[in-house]
């Protein structure tokens, strides 16, 4: 079920008028509804894969109790890694098996050796990437001591599967959510309104910008070979706001969604685009996948400590593997060792997290330098969405030859481009409202105490209206394939 159907539109109300007046009065209904509902949710897309969910659950569930009566370190080892293996193992064979096998057969052909294998016709399960590194974070850190598990399986089966965050995240941390399962939630109007508002939001920059970038994208990458320079670099801007907007619309979805439900769930997104350099950006996008990254896998392996070696192995590791981690092909992973080359000069000049406050913070502009290094890191960014976007390495590098060849100094030239000049303002709007909102949560969530009343409306309304003059046709969230 996606955020911006109508069979969302009907579910959303549904669920949040059984779960505030009908199972109000008893905290475990309230769990069993979520728990219902999210099957439901995700039911709606394919009802076969609710097994694997459900196989997940089970498995993490019955491992958090025997490492909870478990003493013995090996023992208790046996038991994280039956979780680990089996989460990974579906994750793996779902997500990676055709990759693995194409590339086996690949390298013995090299050196003349055929090997017949087919590869299989896989379809992949929507949200594995996000709900399976959900549960092997509750049953990591229950192994190290940091949680106590839950011995309630509607409980734990509605941390797993808890619908506004299920198949695109954020990657909720057990040590965070699953607590608010246990408290008895009362109807909070103001973070429902501002809930609303950030679900508003996000459904703006996914219907309006989001999707209307995505048809320019898909037009210029598809046909990059006939075009110019100059139509390459706005085809590459495009993504880069597509690939946001889409992202972190989601995510203001299910943050604003589960407020409604009195759940807070961890922020993903801190305007990024505003980064001053490439250490900022990751600490500011998708960030629940990069801490998970970096609490479960950077610093056990070492992290930024011992010798300039193992320090960038490191670098190399966490990005490749965040590359891989979005699917499996080659260009993401090209796109997670790029990312590795531009963090790497900041670590050995201990100068990664020179950029920890917000942008120009209390003040209108940015100076002259820092505006020099948001428009430095953002490109860097966009000529790294490249690769993300393209079909494979050979078509990312045909493209970065034609924006370096000498038509970059040409005029844009490509079908709709009137259409696409009204996009660009919309977008430097959106750009103009987030630089506003930044300090905040989320960009329109100032306006509540800086704006009067009549304009805070005739706002909502124009977004409102914008959704659905944009909205006529429904297209699916980019992350979704990840």
């Amino acid at each position: 079920m996606l955020f911006n159907s109508i069979d969302f539109a009907i579910f959303l109300p549904i669920v949040f008028i059984l779960y505030w007046f009908i199972t109000n009065r008893s905290l475990r209904l309230q769990n069993l509804l979520i728990v219902v509902a999210s099957y439901v949710f995700y039911g709606w897309w394919d009802w076969r894969f609710l097994f694997l969910i459900l196989i997940s659950t089970i498995i993490d569930y019955s491992v958090g109790l025997g490492l909870k009566k478990e003493k013995k370190q090996t023992k208790r080892k046996v038991l994280l890694w039956t979780s680990v293996v089996v989460n990974i193992g579906f994750l793996g064979f779902f997500k990676y098996y055709n990759f693995f096998l194409d590339n086996f057969i690949t390298a013995f052909s090299f050196f003349g050796m055929e090997i017949k294998a087919s590869s299989l016709n896989i379809i992949l399960p929507v949200g594995i990437s996000f709900y399976t590194f959900q549960t092997l974070s509750y049953t990591i850190d229950v192994y190290k001591h940091k949680l106590e598990p839950t011995k309630d399986f509607v409980t734990f089966s509605a941390f797993v599967s808890f619908f506004p965050q299920l198949v695109a995240g954020p990657i909720e941390r057990a040590t965070n959510l699953l607590p608010q399962f246990y408290k008895k939630r009362t109807f909070d109007y103001s973070k429902a309104v501002d809930g609303t508002r950030q679900i508003l939001w996000g459904l703006f920059k996914k219907v309006v910008i989001a999707d209307n970038c995505g048809e320019f994208v898909n037009q210029i990458f598809g046909n990059s070979a006939d075009l110019n320079g100059s139509t390459l670099v706005l085809g590459a801007l495009f993504f880069a706001f597509q690939i946001y907007g889409d992202f972190s619309g989601y995510s203001d979805i299910a943050i604003g969604t589960a407020r409604l439900f009195g759940f807070n769930l961890m922020r993903n997104f801190a305007f990024p685009y505003f980064s001053r350099d490439i250490a900022e950006f990751w600490r500011r996008w998708h960030i629940s996948l990069s801490t998970w990254f970096r609490d479960y896998l950077y610093i056990p392996l070492g992290g930024s400590r011992g010798s300039l070696r193992v320090k960038v192995r490191n670098v190399f590791i966490i990005f490749i593997v965040s590359g891989f981690w979005h699917g499996a092909k080659w260009t993401f992973i090209a796109w997670g060792a790029l990312n590795a080359i531009y963090f790497l000069p900041l670590l050995l000049k201990k100068s990664n997290r020179k950029n920890l406050d917000i942008v120009a913070e209390e003040r209108v502009f940015p100076t002259f330098r820092e505006l020099l290094s948001i428009s430095v890191t953002f490109s860097l960014t966009v000529f790294a969405w490249i690769f993300f976007r393209a079909e494979n390495i050979g078509h990312a590098i045909s493209y970065i030859s034609e924006i370096l060849s000498s038509s970059l100094f040409e005029m844009p030239k490509f079908v709709g481009m009137k259409k696409a000049l009204k996009l660009i303002i919309l977008v430097i709007g959106v750009v103009l409202m987030e630089w506003t909102g930044r300090e905040g949560q989320f960009a329109i969530q100032f306006i509540e105490t800086k704006w009067k009343r009549p304009f805070r409306h005739v706002l909502y309304y124009a977004i409102v209206i914008s959704i659905f003059w944009f909205g006529s046709r429904l297209q699916t969230f980019i992350y979704f394939q990840f």
